[in-house]
């Protein structure tokens, strides 16, 4: 099973996804936690130019395009023979992030973004897409404080960098992703504290891999 976890900055993605992952191989199911952009020695390559603020300048288009071949490289280096050997994954933002992001905020258009996903990724969608939301001065506020913390703000901090309207626009833009697709996503409230959405989390993974057949 192949999931992914989304949200705007400071929602809480990357907690989660370990602590899933540590609960689900204590179940002895096997786990395989990847990023996005990332997961492959060219996509961290590909994410330090990405994210770098530096690169205030960089267009949509370039993040789209530079997004899109480290995807590429990730699903065929990483996803799809996880998946191969019926392993679950679970990954740090995938098309959905991209949508959001370069096609809404962005101004690209959806249909911009999917065009690229199904030229050059094979239109390979996640099983379950875990989208935790929260309102976006709250998670923008943790995710500039958790940078200053850990002194990313220098390479890994250009899209904090970005008003609260644009934040705003990527939240709608996966609010209406999940309004589309209801039978792929689950819409969990991030506001909560961390142990009370890893338990919402657990829950319904759970349920998503019981229904598909796994012994959990």
């Amino acid at each position: 099973m192949f999931i992914t976890f989304e949200g705007i900055e400071g929602c809480g993605k990357s907690t989660q996804i370990r602590a899933l992952a540590e609960q689900l191989s204590g179940r002895g199911l096997d786990v395989v936690p990847t990023r996005e952009p990332g997961g492959t020695g060219i996509g961290e390559a590909i994410r330090s130019v990405f994210m770098h603020c530096a690169h205030r300048t960089m267009l949509p288009v370039t993040e789209l395009l530079l997004v899109t071949a480290a995807r590429a490289q990730h699903v065929a280096e990483v996803i799809k023979p996880a998946l191969l050997q019926d392993k679950i994954v679970l990954c740090d933002r995938y098309i959905d992030a991209t949508v959001a992001y370069q096609g809404v905020a962005g101004g690209l258009g959806t249909e911009t973004v999917m065009r690229c996903h199904a030229l050059y990724v094979d239109s390979l969608m996640p099983d379950l897409t875990i989208l935790l939301d929260c309102p976006v001065e709250l998670g923008l506020g943790r995710s500039r404080e958790r940078n200053r913390a850990a002194g990313l703000h220098i390479n890994e901090g250009r899209f904090e960098e970005h008003g609260h309207d644009f934040h705003k626009r990527v939240r709608a833009g996966y609010l209406e992703q999940a309004r589309r697709e209801p039978e792929r996503f689950e819409v969990l409230n991030a506001v909560g504290t961390r142990e009370e959405i890893q338990g919402n989390v657990l829950s319904a993974v759970l349920q998503h891999l019981s229904g598909a057949g796994y012994a959990v």
